[in-house]
């Protein structure tokens, strides 16, 4: 018995090293959420146990949760990086799978037909606005810039502000709002889908995106032209990894020693 109650251990702190591992893998990648990992007990007993008697069983993964806290904010000066500074998430959609993503990672820029889009080539979500730049609608769109203005004049750049409004400027010096960012927000953000790419998607769990605009309720403020890094702290992913190897080697150290107990048992009767 004592042989697979250290096998769990075992597998757990596989389980804890795996975890660790991928956080010190991505300490680089920006808006990337590092994860943490829990345990819980096994027991086994029936109702005529006696409890003063009860043996533990091992141990199981309770949870591998992610931790949504803010990482730190690097400027760049890029007029399409953007940094949520608060609980939002940009919107952005991908046109092959069409699916709604969620990202921390702000970095944008634009392709040959105007849109405005991440690395991944998943498109930014903008509310649309009126001829005076105001908020027209609550229905998210993707965020593309024309190629000439009214007048004719052609695209010479774009920006995002600390209001989360896309503006795009033209040769003849005039400036067009395309769009504000569209932020979303979750009730339980932990329990957000991982796509990869530090992007998410929704599920029961997490509830339902609602979306609003930067510096408003719990969505946060934009910082223009800066990033957020990954929030996983390198100090503190070494500590965990030596707790976990030495985690392992305990465990490790348990079942030969059952194994060399079992042995012995062996060859007394024998």
């Amino acid at each position: 018995m004592s042989f697979y109650t250290s096998l769990t251990g075992l597998k757990n702190a596989q389980t804890d090293l795996s975890v660790i591992s991928h956080n010190i893998a991505n300490a680089e990648t920006n808006g990337f959420k590092k994860s943490d990992a829990t345990f819980s007990d096994i027991i086994a007993a029936s109702v005529m146990s006696d409890p003063g008697l009860t043996t533990g069983i091992g141990a199981r993964v309770s949870a591998i949760t992610q931790n949504f806290a803010l990482g730190p904010i690097e400027q760049t000066g890029s007029a399409l990086d953007a940094a949520v500074n608060g609980e939002g998430f940009f919107t952005i959609h991908n046109p092959l799978s069409n699916e709604t993503q969620y990202t921390r990672n702000g970095s944008f820029s634009v392709d040959g037909a105007g849109f405005i889009q991440n690395a991944q080539g998943c498109r930014l979500q903008v509310f649309p606005v009126n001829a005076a730049g105001a908020v027209s609608g609550t229905t998210v769109q993707d965020a593309q810039v024309p190629a000439t203005n009214a007048a004719g004049s052609k695209f010479a750049g774009v920006s995002i502000n600390s209001t989360g409004a896309v503006i795009a400027t033209y040769a003849d010096g005039t400036n067009t709002t395309l769009g504000v960012v569209a932020l979303a927000s979750f009730i339980a953000p932990t329990g957000l889908k991982q796509l990869g790419n530090a992007a998410w998607a929704p599920t029961g769990v997490s509830g339902t995106a609602t979306y609003g605009q930067a510096g408003s309720g719990a969505f946060g403020s934009l910082l223009p032209g800066a990033l957020e890094r990954s929030n996983v702290d390198i100090a503190e992913e070494l500590v965990s990894l030596i707790t976990a190897q030495r985690n392992f080697q305990a465990n490790a150290k348990a079942v030969d020693t059952a194994t060399q107990i079992s042995q012995t048992i062996i060859n007394l009767r024998s």
